[in-house]
């Protein structure tokens, strides 16, 4: 029988290792977005829950597939390594959230359901091989790409997204995939990972991030049909200047995780954005 203290370790171990704060950045995003364009509440809350044990899915699995990795560098802020949970224990409740957001994505109808399968997918190959390569940047700019699709064919009516708003989601997903990866380039070198960024370095990586990101807020302010209203041009400049800061933070504080935590910043901005530009960004 596992005593109280055990559960209480596990379960904190489990809320760690699901990469909670990007997790529900994430998955609110998502459901603001579907909210935003007239989903009503059933399909929003099936949203909610797709996307939420997606999230949890893949941020389970990361910690269960780079255990070894972790215990070789000693990363005693991993739940692992610190003895609060087993990597079995983070692959039964991958797979576990995985099956739940299976059923969710898919009650959605088919075509939202497969394009958000595909990118948990996408997630998934990223934790089990592409980050240890130059693509690892290819699953995040087609899971978040995909994430926009997906939102958009559950809302109501036969509508697509536009190619801008894809567009869009792919660089934001590329963006925080570079600031993500920042703090952590040593021990990933070391234990055998060398995607993108760290082929790049992190000087350069630090320098491309930002750009990426304020790409990302170009397009959205951009993107949506007629002339940009005072609303998306003081809201794009406030994105972009977030997107500024985590590069400057990333070349002078090399272990910081700010620049993450500003990436997602500027994700909820250009999805406000997006928001108020609803009716161009599904035709």
């Amino acid at each position: 029988m596992v005593s109280g203290e055990n559960a209480r370790r596990v379960v904190r171990g489990l809320v760690l290792a699901c990469h909670a704060a990007p997790a529900a950045v994430v998955t609110g995003l998502a459901a603001a977005l579907a909210a935003a364009l007239g989903s009503g509440w059933g399909t929003v809350a099936l949203i909610t829950v797709a996307v939420g044990t997606g999230q949890l899915s893949v941020g389970w699995s990361n910690d269960w597939i780079d255990a070894p990795r972790d215990v070789a560098v000693g990363r005693t802020d991993k739940p692992v390594v610190a003895g609060l949970v087993t990597a079995a224990t983070l692959r039964d409740a991958a797979l576990a959230a995985l099956a739940v957001c299976v059923i969710a994505s898919l009650v959605l109808g088919v075509a939202p359901g497969v394009a958000h399968l595909v990118a948990v997918g996408g997630a998934w190959a990223y934790n089990a091989r592409l980050k240890a390569t130059v693509w690892s940047w290819l699953p995040y700019a087609m899971s978040f790409g995909l994430l926009a699709v997906f939102v958009v064919l559950a809302a109501p009516g036969p509508r697509v997204p536009a190619f801008w708003a894809v567009a869009a989601a792919a660089l934001l997903g590329v963006g925080a995939h570079i600031a993500n990866t920042l703090p952590d380039l040593e021990d990933d070198v070391a234990t055998g990972v060398r995607g993108l960024p760290h082929r790049l370095g992190r000087r350069a990586s630090g320098v491309i991030a930002p750009c990426v990101l304020v790409l990302a807020v170009t397009v959205v302010v951009t993107g949506p049909a007629g002339a940009p209203e005072p609303a998306a041009w003081t809201g794009g400049a406030v994105a972009a200047c977030l997107a500024l800061a985590a590069g400057a933070v990333a070349v002078t504080r090399p272990r910081s995780r700010a620049p993450f935590g500003l990436s997602m910043a500027v994700a909820a901005l250009c999805v406000v954005l997006l928001a108020l530009s609803a009716t161009d960004i599904a035709v």
